[in-house]
């Protein structure tokens, strides 16, 4: 489905349903998207020793594979709050809520997936084509489009995996954000500035994580907008394998 962030720059969550509107119906508050405050830290942190490559990636953008010399890298897992997703430049988007998005005027577009239970475990850095690996690598992109990441399934929640990244600093922290059904995290364009204090990173490829351990279903549904042609990507990988589990019991 086109949106026109023009005609309907609003991104209202009604009931759960992503829903964009030209106003606001009255008495729906619209959020400030969350500020990059580089102070705000949640999520394990590690050590970036270096940057072993930079190079194009045809036409989509930009790979920069880091260094994380950790002998185990773990993805700490959190059910999302207001104050978890702004640490990683996110906007927490509760039924009832919503936010004025920016970015490109045209092709953008809400798409609904299903996810595969191990979607995640595809890498297109290591050569290994459309072969699932065994393990997962940290893979983590922003762009300059927006990105709304909708919980939608009628029975499991939405996983996506953040990090903040110093470069001056040479630190990273790592998080699976829970989402609870019916909720959503808006993630405005993210273009790149050499001089940046931190950066917001996030991936949506390990969604149905959720999954997990109780398969009797193995795809997960969600809603997501965003720029499925011309968007531009920097891309931030590492080889080494990750660890995932599950949080305690929802904060929401």
């Amino acid at each position: 489905m086109p949106v026109s962030l023009d005609a309907t720059p609003f991104f209202f969550n009604n009931s759960g349903t992503p829903t964009y509107l030209a106003q606001l119906p009255p008495n729906v508050p619209c959020l400030t998207p969350a500020p990059t405050n580089p102070e705000l830290a949640f999520g394990g942190e590690y050590m970036v020793a270096d940057i072993l490559g930079v190079q194009p990636n045809g036409k989509y953008g930009v790979e920069t594979q880091l260094d994380l010399p950790a002998q185990e890298v773990v993805y700490e897992p959190m059910w999302v709050t207001p104050i978890i997703a702004a640490a990683f430049g996110i906007t927490l988007v509760a039924p009832g809520q919503a936010v004025r998005m920016t970015g490109p005027k045209q092709g953008i577009e809400q798409i609904d997936y299903n996810y595969g239970v191990f979607a995640g475990h595809w890498s297109p850095y290591q050569n290994t084509g459309n072969r699932l690996l065994t393990t997962v690598c940290t893979d983590l992109e922003h762009h300059d489009f927006p990105h709304v990441f909708a919980s939608v399934d009628a029975e499991f929640p939405l996983v996506t995996s953040v990090a903040r990244y110093w470069p001056a600093l040479g630190k990273i922290r790592l998080a699976d954000l829970w989402v609870p059904r019916g909720y959503a995290l808006y993630i405005p364009p993210k273009k790149s500035d050499p001089n940046a204090v931190c950066i917001d990173l996030h991936n949506n490829r390990n969604s149905a994580r959720a999954l997990w351990g109780n398969l009797h279903r193995d795809t997960l549904s969600t809603k997501t907008l965003l720029q499925p042609e011309g968007g531009f990507f920097y891309w931030y990988w590492n080889a080494k394998a990750t660890v995932h589990t599950s949080p305690d019991a929802p904060s929401l």
